[in-house]
């Protein structure tokens, strides 16, 4: 696993969140929101990493035996969320959380724009959490996408298109959301970008230029060319088409057949 937890770090581009809202039939501005809430709008921290938050009652419950005392003994561990106050950059702690257990350290931190907890990777659509890491270091929009499956897979899709903000908040949070009106700040976020015109989605078909007018071309006579120049590339000489030879006999047809009828008896 890449310690230094920089990867390509994509941000969203403005088709990323009607598309991902999309997949569970919600708009852009419950997509807004959620991310409002989660992590402010932001994947990547000012060093190009997953914004991250390193959980230790959650390190606790994914250790036994001398791991896990090894990882109490090191305050990197402790049996109840909220015993002691966060750091400011969580890194330092997951780093020596992983010399303890690399896979619980990182099943034990909450990843990316949706602050998907790694313990959640399968539902993430992932197979595993090294994996869904990984992700997470490259796109926000692979960050945002792994939220968008955790919902779908736990059945707040619904909750939220119906903005039922406290269902949702206690599906995804946790049931202490009410602790950080988790349900309020969604409710007022929502009402923040509903406020703001969304990127059309799907987006408009291109316009495609015109069909060109064909252009009328002369008839052809027997696959003749139908121009002394036409006839000049063919090798061919022109000559006089046959109505002509028509038009100069026939007064002459007509007047020998009116002198044979007015000889007859």
């Amino acid at each position: 696993m890449d310690t230094t937890f920089k990867g390509a770090a994509r941000r969203l581009d403005d088709l990323d969140l009607p598309k991902l809202g999309a997949r569970i039939g919600v708009g852009e501005d419950e997509m807004h929101a959620f991310l409002d809430v989660e992590t402010s709008g932001h994947g990547f921290d000012a060093h190009g990493r997953p914004i991250i938050l390193f959980e230790p009652h959650v390190f606790f419950r994914n250790l036994s035996g001398a791991k896990r005392a090894q990882a109490v003994a090191a305050g990197l561990a402790y049996v109840r969320w909220g015993e002691k106050p966060y750091p400011r950059d969580s890194y330092p702690r997951l780093k020596a959380a992983m010399a303890i257990d690399e896979t619980a350290a990182l099943r034990s931190a909450s990843w990316g724009l949706g602050q998907v907890l790694g313990e959640n990777f399968k539902a993430a659509g992932f197979p595993t959490v090294q994996a869904m890491v990984e992700a997470m270091m490259e796109d926000e929009a692979l960050q945002l996408a792994a939220a968008v499956n955790f919902i779908a897979a736990n059945r707040l899709d619904d909750k939220l298109r119906k903005h039922d903000w406290a269902g949702f908040a206690k599906g995804y949070y946790g049931a202490s959301f009410g602790k950080t009106a988790y349900d309020i700040r969604l409710a007022d976020a929502f009402r923040k970008w509903s406020g703001i015109r969304d990127t059309p989605w799907p987006p408009a078909a291109p316009a495609q230029p015109p069909a060109p007018v064909p252009i009328p071309q002369a008839p052809q006579l027997n696959g003749s060319p139908t121009s002394e120049a036409e006839a000049g590339r063919a090798g061919v000489r022109p000559g006089p088409l046959p109505g002509f030879w028509a038009a100069v006999l026939a007064p002459l047809v007509a007047a020998i057949l009116s002198l044979f009828r007015k000889a007859k008896p």
